[in-house]
Parts: structure tokens; C-alpha cells; sequence
């Protein structure tokens, strides 16, 4: 398991080109970022507050402050190279940006959404469960949750699958050997779960309306919401 500073270190080094690489290494980047916003419980001009986990260089919340641009949004990451993007990107906006490490602190406010995108797949799994629990805690009654990260298929035949079809549609969209390499050592640090074990958590915490919203092979959006 990767230690907090392997994390932080392999974070720090990836933000200069971070957001560029998103967009080659995830094949259905448009739908799985966007499905995050287009799940949530509230209209566009709501004037609501949303907390993204693992932020980096705040590509979803950006992504959320033009679907929801009265929103007001709080980024918070162990990376302070990713936050310093994602303070250039929010120069001027409504938007609060904190270096912390949200699986050992407690969430600061209340919140009407949590989100997260390709973060919480770091976690151990005991770890992982706890945070649900923190995060339910943090939203205001009828709040969301909404999740976009990678999973491990149910079965390894699945897992094996996934694995091969990623890499397949990459090399197909041009991205370099030495790109591949770079991301197959950041995934070094990912220690993934099954959907079914994530939505299994997030009702044990006490979300209710749990589900997937969206998936492409081990790529899934996926949340619950506070009963109200």
C-alpha cells in the first residue's frame, strides 16, 4: 500500500500536464465527468454548496461551475502542485481551496454535495468505508454524494477484461509508450473495490436512492443521498 508522501509525490509531479492526460487516458471522459453534475438533486441557478474530494487541479469542479455557476465550491487535496492549478483556474470565482488530506480529517462545514473523481480509489478499503461515514455526516439533510473512479471488475476474468480494454482504446487514440508507462507506475498507488462494495458501504453509512449512474467498463459514477 502507497504512503500518504508516495501519493502526494506522484501527484505533485503529475499536475503540469494532469488535465491533458485525463482526457487521453479516460476513453469516456465527457460522459464520466459530466454524469457527476447531471445526477445531482438540485437545478442549475441553485445556489447550493459542493465539496470536491481529491480535487487537483479542479478539472471536475470546473466542470460543475459551469453546469451550476451559482454554486459555491470548496476543493480540497493532498497536492498542493494540483491546488496551485486549480487556484489559476478559479482566480476571481466563488470558490474556497484547502490542502488537506480528507481521509484522516474530519470534513469541515455542511455541504448540499460532495463529489470526487479519481481519488478515493486510494484508499484501503476500511478506509474507504469510514470516509462514506465522514461524508454522510458533512451533507445537509437531502444532500448527495456522487463518486467518479475507477472499480475492480466483480471477477477477475472481468478485471483481466477491463484492464485489456483500456489499454486497447488508448493506444487507439495516439497515446505514446512513455505515457502509458507514466500512468501505469501513478496506478502503482490505486488500490481498487468492487461497485457492489462501495454501494454496499454506502448503505451501511445510510444512504438511501444508492446506485450507478453511469458506467463504462471498470470507469462508474456512482452516489446515494442523506434521507432529508
Amino acid at each position: 500500500m502507497a504512503s500518504y508522501r508516495e501519493v502526494k509525490e506522484a501527484f505533485d509531479r503529475a499536475a503540469n500536464d494532469y488535465d491533458r492526460m485525463r482526457r487521453q487516458l479516460i476513453p469516456c471522459f465527457d460522459h464520466f465527468y459530466g454524469a457527476v453534475g447531471r445526477v445531482m438533486p438540485f437545478g442549475a441557478d441553485a445556489a447550493v454548496d459542493i465539496l470536491d474530494l481529491g480535487a487537483g487541479t479542479g478539472l471536475l469542479a470546473a466542470i460543475l461551475h459551469e453546469q451550476f455557476p451559482s454554486a459555491r465550491l470548496t476543493l480540497i487535496d493532498i497536492s498542493d502542485e494540483m491546488l496551485e492549478k486549480a487556484r489559476e483556474r478559479f482566480a476571481g470565482k466563488d470558490a474556497e481551496i484547502v490542502v488537506a488530506d480528507y481521509s484522516r480529517e474530519i470534513i469541515p462545514g455542511r455541504f448540499d454535495a460532495i463529489v470526487s473523481a479519481l481519488s478515493i480509489h486510494h484508499l484501503t478499503d476500511e478506509d474507504k468505508a469510514a470516509l462514506f461515514r465522514n461524508i454522510f455526516s458533512a451533507l445537509k439533510p437531502g444532500g448527495a454524494f456522487v463518486n467518479a473512479d475507477e472499480v475492480k471488475g466483480p471477477t477477475e476474468a472481468l478485471d483481466r477484461f477491463y484492464w485489456d480494454e483500456w489499454v486497447r482504446e488508448i493506444i487507439a487514440r495516439g497515446i505514446n509508450p512513455e505515457e502509458v508507462k507514466a500512468a501505469q507506475q501513478r496506478m502503482q498507488h490505486d488500490i481498487p473495490a468492487t461497485l457492489d462494495a462501495h454501494l454496499g458501504w454506502l448503505r451501511d453509512a445510510g444512504f438511501e436512492d444508492v446506485d450507478c449512474y453511469y458506467k463504462y467498463y471498470g470507469y462508474v459514477v456512482f452516489g446515494g443521498r442523506r434521507p432529508s
